[in-house]
């Protein structure tokens, strides 16, 4: 199969969709690769090094698109990409549909076949192509609130762990997924006090034992997010239902409440964030203030630090994207895994999440192939 490596156009994204290193397996699994000029640039790859990897080199992303017939990405497809896409293409990338109808709609109408790499599941009920960029996401959101709690971006003025004698900064996650483990696991490392709630008992029990009390866990109610949420000098939004609208969990009314200069980093931003306030930023503009709060919403995260990211990245996909480069649509027929992450086939929507969160029918993968 050709497969197709555009470089990546979103606002401050340095990741690439394939490394050299993933190159060399699809062409050594006796496929074609197609690599815009510099898409690598941002993780320091040079067209050369693409070329002895194996790779084409082609002029403009047009070309990609036009002779590919997968196209690997690590961003959603912006609109000069989604109308470059054809029926019969495969697309495989980050998608986060739920809250992007216009992207929704340009991929219907597209009538490519698109598997996110964030519905895409494993045999444990993981999302394992979300997981490597929700632990870079975690960790760097430790790195942006502390940056946003200094005084002259804004914030309170405090350093994230204290010095000795002064008290450190008091840190809320919302979720004990991935995200808010790292976010905690980083937080800690600083010396910060931290309260991580979530609605999972069980997942609380091995949040106590993998943190061994350095933590205090709290079961998620509404009186617990407001008290927690109140004392908070930053709080971090890291709640995920795969595939559908992040849960407006804290609502403007309640930030009138909020210490002023506290931060608001909503890593869930890319499925329209968990708190109402919330819009996507860029790493150019990262935060803005609403009621003395600051919010950062960067909807890109793990792309500022692109050659970690884009190798953790490659590493998950690599054996799916060669199976669905080596069998096609048969592939996601195949493995229940890539079916969980179709999400367009044939101008249908094939994840009943997000067609739910978009008020747009719903078809089931057997349907959608017909």
């Amino acid at each position: 199969m050709k497969v197709g490596v555009p470089k990546e156009i979103k606002t401050h994204e340095y990741r690439v969709g394939l490394t050299p290193g993933a190159v060399r397996e699809y062409v050594a699994a006796g496929h074609s690769v197609l690599v815009e000029t510099n898409a690598g640039a941002g993780i320091g790859a040079t067209d050369d090094n693409y070329r002895k990897a194996g790779a084409t080199i082609l002029e403009s992303a047009r070309e990609v698109f036009a002779s590919s017939e997968m196209i690997v990405k690590v961003k959603e497809p912006q609109p000069s990409e989604w109308v470059q896409l054809r029926e019969s293409q495969i697309l495989f990338t980050y998608l986060h549909l739920a809250p992007d109808p216009e992207q929704a709609k340009g991929l219907l109408k597209s009538g490519c076949t698109a598997v996110a790499y964030e519905t895409v599941t494993d045999a444990v009920g993981g999302l394992p192509l979300l997981a490597p960029m929700s632990e870079v996401a975690g960790r760097l959101a430790i790195e942006a609130a502390g940056a946003a709690l200094k005084r002259y971006a804004g914030g309170r003025g405090l350093l994230i762990g204290g010095v000795p004698g002064v008290q450190p900064a008091r840190i809320v996650v919302i979720g004990g997924g991935v995200v808010g483990t790292h976010a905690a696991r980083m937080a800690i490392g600083l010396g910060a006090e931290v309260t991580i709630l979530d609605r999972s008992i069980p997942r609380l029990r091995e949040l106590d034992e993998l943190f061994e009390g350095r933590v205090r866990t709290r079961f998620s109610t509404i009186d617990a997010v407001e008290e927690e949420v109140f004392a908070a000098d930053v709080v971090i939004g890291a709640v995920l239902v795969p595939g559908a609208s992040a849960p407006k969990l804290v609502g403007r009314r309640m930030l009138g409440s909020m210490r002023k200069g506290s931060v608001i980093v909503d890593v869930a931003i890319d499925q329209g964030g968990c708190f109402e306030t919330s819009r996507p930023t860029t790493h150019a503009a990262p935060t803005y203030e609403v009621e003395g709060v600051i919010h950062y919403c960067v909807a890109n995260m793990p792309g500022a630090v692109p050659r970690t990211s884009s190798q953790a990245l490659n590493n998950a996909t690599l054996p799916f994207g060669l199976a669905l480069a080596s069998k096609g649509f048969a592939a996601v027929l195949e493995d229940p895994h890539l079916r969980a992450g179709l999400n367009v086939h044939h101008g249908r929507l094939t994840c009943r999440a997000v067609a739910e969160s978009l008020g747009l029918p719903f078809s089931p993968i057997d349907q959608a192939a017909a």
